[in-house]
């Protein structure tokens, strides 16, 4: 018999629930491809070493770009070797798929990713919005008539949503994320520095010593790269402060939509989130006083989930097991 999976379909990262097993695979979704044959050569956490370090022939390709597939047929190739790779199939049986996606995605958006994990080897697909999936996996009981409110901040959207009786009320999903905040560090360094990195080097800088809000005592870091000028390797010092200063206009766009979203509640909903507050989960959780910046821009409690980057994989396999145990279709 086949097991059923939930995944987690990240621009960057994707990761994989099994029934019975919990998470079973989490890797970078990016996809090492030769130019010359159109062959894939490597998937995962083996083609993410390569990035920003391949020859000629050899590009590293993330097929999914603000939370949305770029490249069908990278995509299918990724989720087909990651499917397969756990030898879920049954001897004559596929498992069904629970796979989610952002909530703005557009109905051929939305088609190309069912069709991507059809021809992954899913049985029956099911597509989830991220918030929703995401609000099940950190622990809220969104069957409830109660609001619970949800910021998903992923690589490459941040999901905002209220939700009540199992479904969403409001929502906004924006293109600003985890990968935007890379892009800002990268440029900082470029303005500021005359320092060029690649996007590793951001990301490194950012989990390091990132911070959403300014700080008494910053953390400091070396960086290597090379001298925009004199082409040459560089090293500098930066500190937290001056991440927080790169990504300060991309973190107020997140809490304005944050705000919008809030501003069209109706009350009942409304006074629900402020008793409960805010569910903050995705890997911009992680970033230091995200919570903090939140709660002071929203007066709103703000409380960071316990495994923020799990939640959406997790969450998928909980509402599948949701859906046997009210045999709704499966």
């Amino acid at each position: 018999m086949a097991k059923d999976i939930g995944i987690d379909l990240g621009t960057a990262n994707v990761l994989i629930y099994v029934e019975g097993k919990g998470i079973v695979l989490n890797e970078p979704s990016v996809v090492a491809v030769d130019d010359k044959t159109d062959r894939v050569l490597a998937v995962g956490s083996e083609a993410y070493r390569m990035v920003g370090r391949t020859p000629g022939n050899i590009r590293a390709v993330r097929p999914l770009k603000d939370g949305v597939i770029s490249d069908f047929d990278v995509t299918e190739a990724m989720l087909t070797y990651f499917v397969d790779k756990l030898n879920v199939k049954g001897f004559m049986s596929k498992p069904n798929i629970m796979i989610c996606a952002p909530t703005n995605i557009t109905e051929i958006e939305r088609k190309a990713i069912i069709q991507a994990a059809e021809k992954a080897g899913g049985a029956k697909v099911y597509l989830e919005y991220e918030p929703k999936v995401a609000a099940v996996g950190a622990g809220l009981d969104i069957f409830k008539p109660i609001g619970s409110m949800v910021i998903d901040m992923g690589g490459g959207t941040s999901d905002i949503a209220v939700l009540s009786l199992g479904d969403i009320v409001v929502s906004e999903s924006i293109r600003i994320a985890g990968d935007k905040m890379n892009f800002d560090i990268v440029g900082y360094l470029k303005r500021r520095h005359n320092l060029i990195v690649g996007e590793r080097t951001a990301e490194t800088i950012k989990i390091q010593i990132g911070s959403a809000l300014p700080v008494d005592e910053p953390l400091t870091m070396e960086v290597r790269g090379r001298d925009n000028f004199e082409g040459m390797p560089k090293t500098i010092t930066i500190n937290s402060n001056e991440v927080e200063e790169a990504l300060h206009d991309t973190l107020q766009q997140i809490v304005r939509a944050a705000h919008s979203v809030l501003a069209k509640l109706p009350p009942e909903l409304a006074a629900d989130i402020i008793d409960r507050g805010i569910m903050l989960t995705g890997g911009g959780a992680l970033l230091h006083g995200m919570d903090q910046l939140l709660s002071d821009a929203l007066e709103v409690p703000v409380v960071v989930s316990d495994s923020p980057l799990d939640n959406v994989a997790k969450g998928a396999g909980a509402l599948l097991e949701h859906m046997k145990s009210s045999h709704k279709g499966l």
